[in-house]
């Protein structure tokens, strides 16, 4: 490798580290754009008879043979394949308040996917050799000055509080107002084996000055979830992801990406407003062989990182191919584990940072990463998710 080839990927990296920082800062909460956004409190579903459920989702949870009352007692836990909510349209997170606090957060675990060396390594496809690992570098505080987009996504599954990385991302039908969060497909559905998660909820700029955990006790919400806590009202994954997703990846890796539609615990302003910031989303699906670098940010959480710090990974992109009949994946190195799922990968473009992949896999060593490319199907979802939810 020459020193030209090197000193070109320092500087890509470079340019798209601070290209994050300033993006982060380039609009302030108090900035509003749109004038036509639709009253909030209109697009609610009624609760008639009080018990914390939309109506309406209550009823879809009886034509799954589901009883209302069993299922907010934990009975959602039953990962029934005859009636468990599996399906793209089957998705409901009633949004329960400060079900999310510090205890509970720190003890979230890791859904990790990783693969084995083997299959990692094999030459299907079109896969190039792996990378040398990069070393995840700590983002600098505050995040919100530096990456106040990115964030952690919280949710539970039958084995307990779960913990993924996620980004604020711009919506095209709502600039200035976005509630959209890009995240993995597998930090919201289980895959060919289960459904739909339970309570997922997103902090951006989680523990905003980078505290440590004997730092953080008896710590203030504010320092904990700067922007506070926003809960998923729709989610969407792919059919591949819901079809063929499995704990190491298995035929959905390559499509394993998520949009969710967030709202705030209390208050009725944006999340682009609130966090005075969003990426752009890149559905072009460039060749790794295009790109000079792609950064992934993240809150890796399984050793020997503990979840409560933001980190990123920056190095040219490869190309890794489980399967010949599947899309092949981008593949960087980078020393991030568990937890960091989900969280966004950027490219530059004209200058400015795009979001082009999310973290989907990762070897058990713990020396690269590989994120799905997003081409039509993923910009189709996420045009759905804008055009369904994005105003409310």
């Amino acid at each position: 490798m020459g020193s030209s080839y090197r000193r070109r990927r320092h500087l890509a990296a470079s340019g798209l580290v601070a290209a994050l920082a300033l993006v982060a800062t380039a609009c302030g909460p108090g900035d509003d754009s749109a004038s036509d956004k639709p009253d909030a409190a209109a697009s609610r579903t009624a609760d008639e008879d009080g018990d914390g459920i939309p109506d309406s989702l209550a009823d879809r949870l009886e034509k799954h043979g589901i009883d209302v009352d069993e299922w907010k007692d934990g009975g959602w836990k039953d990962w029934d394949k005859d009636k468990w909510l599996g399906e793209a349209e089957d998705f409901v997170n009633p949004v329960i308040e400060k079900l999310w606090d510090l205890d509970r957060m720190r003890d979230a675990e890791d859904p990790a996917k990783t693969v084995s060396t083997q299959d990692a390594s094999a030459d299907q496809g079109v896969s190039d050799p792996v990378p040398a690992p990069v070393e995840a570098a700590a983002e600098k505080t505050p995040y919100r000055e530096n990456a106040g987009a990115v964030g952690k996504v919280f949710f539970d599954s039958p084995e307990g509080s779960m913990v993924c990385s996620g980004t604020v991302v711009k919506d095209v039908n709502h600039p200035g107002e976005s509630n959209l969060v890009w995240t993995a497909g597998h930090c919201v559905h289980a895959g060919a084996d289960g459904g739909w998660y339970r309570n997922i909820a997103f902090v951006p700029a989680y523990n905003d000055l980078g505290r440590s955990e004997d730092e953080l006790a008896g710590a203030a919400a504010e320092e904990i979830a700067p922007y506070g806590q926003w809960w998923a009202d729709w989610a969407a994954t792919s059919d591949e992801w819901i079809k063929g997703g499995s704990e190491t990846g298995g035929a959905g890796a390559a499509y394993d990406y998520a949009v969710l539609h967030v709202k705030p615990e209390s208050g009725d302003r944006s999340l682009e407003e609130t966090v005075g910031s969003a990426l752009d989303m890149d559905f072009s699906a460039p060749s790794a062989t295009e790109v000079d670098a792609m950064g992934a940010w993240g809150y890796p959480a399984a050793p020997p990182y503990n979840g409560l710090n933001m980190f990123r990974c920056v190095d040219r992109p490869g190309r890794l191919s489980l399967a010949p009949s599947l899309p092949t994946m981008y593949r960087i190195g980078c020393t991030m584990t568990g937890g960091s799922s989900g969280g966004g990968w950027f490219r530059m473009v004209d200058g400015e940072p795009r979001l082009v992949s999310n973290t989907s896999i990762g070897p058990a060593d713990n020396t690269w990463l590989a994120g799905p490319q997003l081409g039509p199907g993923a910009e189709s979802l996420y045009e759905e998710m804008s055009a369904s939810y994005g105003g409310q």
